[in-house]
């Protein structure tokens, strides 16, 4: 239909456009979706379909039953959560160790990024980074037969150095006082390395051409760095610590279980060390699951209001 020489479209016309437009994009870009196909399904199968499960945190679940023919109780194993007096030390101890992760594991990604970024030699640099993310893909079980081996009380190599020449028991897998430290230092020693790729490839982005007229300006390295460098990776490290503020309720499951022993409870017992205990051992659902409730919506509700505050501090953030 025309009028005045220009084209007018029905209304009823419209969805039709757009599904001829969607199919000939699909058409058009067919190998890139079948490519993108796997993705998709892994997140609607792993991710989306398990959603159906939270209705266990709701119910007093029947193993034979299901979730959909279990007893609702409603926000009873929430009150069980609550009222527990475990829940105060596993907070506690969850925010202090993801604190702490937060505060020690993400500095020296950056140091490292930024030395290795100052290496002039290409085959150095490629023998350094070989050696200091190597340690990323062992498994914590590995990780802690290492540590074992050197401080295995009254056994491994460093505590009986410390007994033979009389400086006493060293004791510190079994130690409180240790056990938080112990977990952060192999936390560095294992995913430091592998940290550090991303800031490479922030670095690596950089124009050069701000460096050149740095040096034209007559500004040192130390002038390049705060001035160029870090500026070039501080959105990726807004981008890193959002996320990790995101999970500051995970804390590390599997390097906390794997450490763990009856003597450092009070100080390494986790939320999630706690819901693997009553969920898979104790074979209780219902309890487990609200807690994993608990845990998601503390996690969206600081993913959002860390992302609101790096924008207005910074004005960049994940959306």
């Amino acid at each position: 239909m025309r009028a005045n020489g220009a084209t007018l479209t029905a209304p009823g016309d419209k969805p039709a456009r757009y599904r001829r437009s969607f199919w000939k994009t699909l058409v058009r870009y067919k190998w890139l979706y079948l490519l993108m196909l796997p993705g998709v399904l892994y997140y609607i199968i792993y991710h989306y379909v398990p959603m159906f499960g939270l209705l266990i945190a709701f119910e007093n679940y029947n193993l034979l039953k299901g979730p959909f023919h279990s007893e609702w109780v409603g926000f009873a194993n929430f009150r069980t959560i609550f009222n527990s007096p475990d829940f105060p030390i596993l907070m506690r101890n969850t925010l202090l160790l993801s604190f702490y992760r937060i505060l020690f594991n993400m500095l020296p990604d950056v140091l490292l990024a930024l030395m290795l970024n100052e290496i002039r030699s290409r085959w150095f640099k490629r023998i350094v980074q070989t050696i200091t993310y190597g340690p990323h893909f062992l498994s914590w079980i590995i990780v802690y037969s290492l540590v074992f081996s050197f401080f295995a009380p009254g056994a491994g190599l460093v505590t009986t150095f410390f007994r033979d020449i009389g400086w006493g028991n060293l004791d510190v897998l079994t130690n409180s006082d240790y056990f938080r430290p112990m977990l952060l230092i192999t936390e560095i020693w294992k995913s430091t390395g592998f940290g550090a790729i991303i800031y490479l490839a922030a670095l690596a982005s950089i124009n050069h051409e701000l460096y050149e007229a740095a040096v034209v300006d007559g500004a040192g390295r130390w002038r390049q760095l705060w001035h160029i460098t870090l500026p070039g990776i501080r959105e990726v490290f807004i981008l890193l610590l959002i996320l990790r503020i995101g999970n500051i309720m995970d804390a590390g499951f599997e390097q906390v279980y794997i450490f763990l022993n009856a003597r450092v409870y009070d100080v390494g017992d986790i939320l999630d060390t706690w819901i693997f205990r009553r969920g898979i051992e104790q074979m209780e659902f219902a309890v487990p699951a609200a807690m994993g409730v608990f845990k998601s919506v503390i996690g969206l509700v600081l993913v959002f209001g860390a992302n609101k505050l790096a924008k207005k501090i910074s004005g960049s953030g994940i959306w």
